[in-house]
């Protein structure tokens, strides 16, 4: 073995040892990177016409974006949390007076007119058969239970928060120096790719083609999906119908539940109302409409863009929402586009030419 085979093998058994370590002191960044990554990639022609229009002052350009993306985030839930608290207190205050004009009392009555199971629903709650059972009792041991729970919680709900809120702001650090000096670093890795320019450009506009089209398409879906629903708000008069679809815009991307988490409660809200025809036109809506729209949009806006099948392409969703969480909506299509087009630099540059040679006659003598 010569001295230039040694030095090789020491230089690159030490580069995988440092890319080892450095990874395991990322890894805890590791999605609030690639979340500032997706927001870089998507808002940098903003980022470019900004830093134009400053005179070329990149760092100024960035640091508005990074503030935008902080009050994107921030004015929406402070107005949420302000109505959900009005809201709340008004919820008790009906609560209140419901029970003290006989609400609980008349409850049993009112589920009994529920078809097929309103009688047993009515025997359990009243207590038919239960020795010294107390509706009302019963409600206040289940509040208690409740407040209990939520102080014995209250510890790990502040450790969750503690760390959503970190996290949140990292991706904000990291989101400034990507629009700062992103476009260095990505011209530093594509450099250190072994391999050919024309496999290199391929792969890196498939990816902007990927990225692009699936932002896209989770943004028009959750958009389209909020809209419908409410449409649905303001034909029920559901109160508050601007801020419940704000809401249902905000939550459309959230898998298993999404925009179910909003029109769900307004339909169990009004069935409790006593619109018995609104809640059941709530739910059909809702299942029938919102939610199938996500099954039908979202697919075919990004396959549309990027060429993936349906098939992969759902089948990359909700694997990536298993493996990586929210954060699998991109990744799963992402991966799965990357994969496509390595594919076919395999089949243009090495399976075509091997066919090609094996079909050549062979040279004359």
């Amino acid at each position: 073995m010569t001295r230039q085979q040694i030095f090789s093998i020491v230089f690159f058994a030490l580069l995988v040892l440092l890319l080892y370590q450095i990874g395991l002191m990322f890894k805890p960044f590791v999605f609030s990177a690639l979340w500032a990554g997706l927001l870089a990639h998507w808002a940098f022609p903003l980022h470019l016409r900004l830093t134009k229009l400053f005179g070329g002052k990149k760092i100024l350009s960035a640091a508005i974006l990074t503030v935008g993306a902080l009050g994107i985030v921030i004015v929406p839930l402070v107005m949420m949390g302000v109505m959900l608290v009005r809201e709340a207190g008004a919820a008790e205050q009906a609560i209140r007076v419901w029970i003290s004009a006989g609400g609980l009392q008349g409850l049993p009555d009112q589920l009994a007119a529920i078809p097929i199971i309103g009688d047993w629903m009515r025997s359990a709650i009243s207590g038919s058969g239960t020795p010294g059972f107390s509706l009302e009792q019963s409600v206040m041991t289940g509040v208690k239970e409740l407040s209990q729970f939520l102080v014995g919680g209250m510890g790990g709900l502040l450790k969750n928060t503690f760390a959503l809120v970190a996290n949140f702001f990292m991706m904000l650090l990291i989101l400034f120096f990507l629009f700062k000096d992103g476009r260095q670093w990505l011209s530093v890795l594509y450099d250190l790719i072994p391999m050919e320019e024309s496999h290199k450009s391929k792969i890196l506009v498939r990816l902007d083609q990927t990225i692009r089209a699936v932002v896209k398409g989770v943004l028009v879906t959750a958009i389209v999906q909020g809209l419908l629903a409410g449409m649905a708000y303001v034909a029920l008069s559901v109160p508050f119908p601007m801020g419940l679809t704000a809401l249902t815009i905000v939550l459309a991307p959230i898998p298993f539940g999404g925009t179910g988490l909003v029109w769900l409660p307004v339909a169990l809200y009004l069935f409790w109302a006593g619109m018995t025809g609104k809640a059941l036109a709530m739910l059909v809506w809702g299942i029938g409409v919102v939610s199938m729209v996500d099954q039908f949009l979202r697919p075919w806006l990004i396959g549309q863009d990027v060429q993936i099948p349906v098939l992969l392409l759902v089948l990359s969703v909700l694997g990536g929402l298993a493996l990586y969480g929210l954060l699998g909506l991109f990744i799963g299509p992402i991966l799965v586009s990357l994969l496509m087009t390595a594919v076919q630099i395999y089949r243009e540059e090495y399976h075509l030419k091997q066919l090609e040679v094996s079909a050549s006659p062979p040279a004359s003598p």
